[in-house]
């Protein structure tokens, strides 16, 4: 697999990577061995960048355990992800917090779960108001200063913001939703990115599932799934996007790849400063996310995915004005 490079600090990692989120939350049940085993057969086929976040255990530690488990055999070979953030209350997100001391006891903690000296990128997960980017920027400065913490990275955040921590601590990556039902970020976000040689990682590269073969309509899925409550999954939004996955899959017949593996390797046609992270807790999804790897994409197939989706998908990424702003 191509390796890519992020930033201008030194990261670099392999084209795909592969996000855990679903290993504990968000996209129903799961199983930990069949999730250490997709992390395995992961490094099998060469994915070496691996995102976990104190969110994905709910403030439990559950996620960031698991992946530093299945990562025991070959830590020293990968790029291990995690963000701070927020507060939690008996396993529910309680607003966000980002302030310097709990940067540092998140990080501790993540030291803990994760089994490792150091963690390669820490990322801010959203943007606190009640925070001066400076000083998260510079709570983590002193994080890498100490050899704990590798590089700094951002979630969701604007041009501004960006900014103003990259001339506190060098931001290596961005992760921020991108794939070809959200292309919100090529506006504004990407531009400034590259202006300050900033590496980007798409979160959600896959439309949190719908660009795959295991679509349903919102009401048929868990209460605690978020798909459930996503709007791009209800009403007339699902009807248009499942029109408009009939068509990319069409498409990608023709290519001899699967829809998900056309959506991955259009993220890869977009720079080769972007290594997506499409999430997924079973060994045969993965193997097929990393076969995008090997899909070429002519000018036509691009153009072709443009007069399918010419504004991304159809309804907000969040229902109830959850849309992060960015600043």
């Amino acid at each position: 697999m191509q390796q890519r490079i992020l930033g201008t600090q030194g990261l670099k990692a392999n084209a795909i990577g592969l996000g855990t989120m679903g290993m504990t939350m968000a996209y129903g049940p799961s199983d930990e061995a069949e999730s250490i085993a997709t992390i395995h057969r992961a490094f099998e086929l060469g994915v070496d960048f691996y995102d976990t976040a104190e969110l994905y255990g709910r403030g439990t530690g559950s996620n960031e355990i698991l992946l530093g488990k299945a990562v025991a055999g070959f830590r020293d070979q990968v790029v291990l992800c995690t963000k701070f953030g927020f507060n939690f209350v008996d396993g529910q997100v309680r607003g966000v917090n980002s302030r310097p001391e709990n940067i540092r006891t998140v990080a501790e903690n993540s030291l803990r779960y994760l089994n490792t000296d150091y963690i390669d990128v820490l990322y801010q997960h959203r943007v606190d108001p009640d925070v001066p980017i400076e000083e998260v920027a510079g709570a983590v400065k002193e994080l890498i200063d100490a050899g704990k913490v590798r590089y700094f990275g951002l979630s969701e955040a604007g041009p501004q913001t960006i900014k103003r921590a990259h001339a506190v601590q060098p931001v290596s990556v961005l992760q921020t939703e991108y794939s070809v039902f959200e292309r919100d970020v090529q506006a504004v976000v990407l531009p400034m990115t590259r202006e300050l040689g900033i590496g980007f990682v798409p979160y959600s590269p896959l439309g949190r599932g719908f660009l795959t073969a295991d679509v349903r309509p919102a009401d048929q899925y868990a209460e605690d799934d978020m798909r459930r409550h996503d709007p791009r999954w209800k009403g007339e939004n699902f009807d248009k996007n499942m029109q408009a996955v009939t068509e990319l899959k069409d498409l990608a017949a023709s290519k001899g790849c699967t829809v998900a593996q056309l959506a991955i390797a259009w993220l890869l046609a977009q720079g080769d400063d972007i290594v997506p992270i499409p999430g997924t807790k079973s060994p045969k999804r993965l193997e097929e996310n990393v076969g995008a790897a090997d899909v070429e994409l002519s000018t036509a197939d691009l153009t072709r995915i443009l007069e399918i989706l010419p504004n991304g998908s159809f309804g907000d990424r969040y229902a109830g004005g959850r849309v992060p702003v960015w600043e």
